[in-house]
């Protein structure tokens, strides 16, 4: 009942703060969020499952089946449970939640019970998220992640937060009715009696790509991929972190984008594996194109948390690179790289944060000179930098390191074509480089100016203390990846074995 008992404190939190004083907000939601810190770092500790959840692996912390509710012929269950994939992610929700609600403190000054009581329903539905096993228990957390972040942008956001919320909304819930009908409409084509995630894949092997599970793939890939985002569905993810808040890009970027990458991986590449081979080329050509597009709109930002923003785009196009290949340093590779974007990203978005709070503003030709007077800001800014980068010893090298090894091994695609999109993708390193350079260059180096005219002191230790916590993970799974690339490789290699001998 572990997951249960993570899941019910961040909900009964989330009603306990919303309840409570706005001056005694953010301690306690602090407070409450340490405690499935807590337990999630327990249960990384006394892991035990192997293989993978779906494909007839043990399963860990698990509750259930437990029948709930019948529906015609089907019957809807409480299944819980965690795997070497969905274990890191969930260890990623607990951290990022707490280091999010501790970087509110300076900028949320208003309505504050609201907002960390929000954050904290977020927490609990991400949680739901990547342990439920049953697929209309994982629906309702997964459409119950839209309602706070809909609020955490439209409320607190900035001048144009309402069409930025909107927008979200719109893109990502017409996304989920497309995912849900392809999905249901695959159920209702075989012979099972529950919507359970492992029962559905078993009854799936071998299947084929037949006309309906070709369309059923589709489906699911175009709603998981808004969520993702990939080009060309990526357009409201730089709205949405220009607008709100700080601590809910960090949420957003760090974890919210990692929904979509995860469910790839579950549904369409674990269930469907026949489908994503007949259509690699198709899926291949999109990782490119989000990995070397996000790149180069990127370059052209002058906004730092566009900058950032773009960057996601193109990181998450490595993801699908690495899943469509089907080897376990690619597949594995992908799983590592949304743990590790999550905490680069995360720290990247906290980062220039903490600068607009001293400054005043994110564009990158109103500021430079900025190293002198926030000394301790700058070096986390420019280390979270070289990390996106990919600079060895850092999470994101091993992250890209596994993910092009095993791209260049893949036979997914015919006469070395994946080997030849690799090199391509390749190229968004240079890009990467090229606009995080120019940034910092402007930025943080040379003599000092400030349009806004502020006078700049050095950040506060609460506003400094989540950036070095972030950082430390970050050079932490750089140095020892096997702190979990090793329960990742255990829980996708039978995912290999379902998609063929790649």
């Amino acid at each position: 009942m572990m997951i249960e008992a993570l899941i019910a404190v961040a909900l009964i939190g989330s009603l306990v703060v919303l309840a409570s004083p706005d001056r005694y907000a953010a301690q306690l939601a602090l407070a409450i969020s340490l405690i499935p810190v807590a337990g999630s770092l327990w249960m990384y500790s006394a892991f035990d499952g192997a293989g993978n959840a779906l494909l007839g692996g043990d399963i860990a912390f698990e509750t259930g089946p437990i029948t709930w509710v019948e529906v015609g012929d089907y019957a809807l269950q409480w299944h819980m449970g965690l795997d070497g994939v969905s274990m890191p992610l969930v260890v990623l929700t607990t951290v990022l939640t707490t280091l999010a609600i501790l970087s509110a403190w300076t900028p949320i000054d208003e309505r504050q019970s609201q907002f960390y009581g929000l954050m904290l329903l977020m927490q609990g539905s991400l949680i739901g998220v990547f342990a439920a096993l049953d697929f209309f228990v994982w629906f309702v957390f997964w459409e119950a992640v839209l309602v706070p972040m809909y609020f955490l942008i439209g409320v607190w956001g900035g001048p144009r937060r309402k069409y930025a919320a909107i927008k979200f909304f719109v893109y990502t819930n017409v996304a989920s009715l497309v995912m849900f009908i392809g999905f249901i409409a695959l159920v209702f084509s075989l012979d099972v009696t529950t919507f359970g995630l492992p029962e559905i894949t078993a009854a799936l092997e071998g299947t084929g790509p037949t006309p309906l599970a070709t369309a059923a793939f589709f489906a699911m890939f175009a709603g998981f991929a808004v969520k993702v985002p990939i080009v060309p569905v990526h357009t409201w993810l730089p709205d949405a972190h220009v607008e709100a808040p700080t601590p809910v890009s960090v949420m957003l970027a760090g974890v919210l984008l990692k929904m979509g990458t995860y469910a790839l991986l579950r549904f369409n590449f674990t269930m469907l594996p026949e489908v994503a081979i007949e259509y690699a080329p198709f899926i291949v050509a999109l990782a490119v194109l989000s990995v070397i597009y996000g790149a180069l709109l990127a370059l052209a930002q002058r906004d730092l948390k566009r900058i950032v923003a773009y960057s996601s785009i193109s990181s998450m196009g490595y993801v699908l690179l690495g899943l469509v290949a089907y080897t376990v340093h690619g597949v594995g590779g992908a799983t590592f790289q949304m743990v590790s974007h999550g905490l680069i990203s995360g720290l990247m978005f906290m980062t220039v944060g903490v600068i607009y709070n001293a400054t005043h503003t994110r564009m990158v030709t109103d500021m430079s000179g900025l190293a002198d007077k926030m000394p301790v800001t700058v070096g986390v800014f420019v280390a979270a930098a070289f990390g996106y980068m990919g600079l060895p010893l850092m999470s994101g090298f091993a992250a890209e390191y596994f993910v092009f090894v095993g791209s260049f091994q893949s036979d997914t695609l015919p006469n070395h074509g994946m080997a030849l999109a690799t090199a391509i993708a390749m190229f968004g390193i240079v890009v990467v480089a090229g606009y995080l350079l120019f940034a910092m260059q402007r930025t943080m180096f040379g003599p000092f100016e400030l349009e806004t005219d502020y006078e700049i002191v050095p950040a506060p230790v609460r506003d400094v203390t989540p950036l070095l916590v972030l950082l430390g993970l970050v050079i932490l799974l750089g140095i020892a990846p096997d702190l979990i690339y090793e329960m990742i490789r255990d829980a996708v290699s039978p995912v290999l074995e379902n998609g063929g001998d790649l």
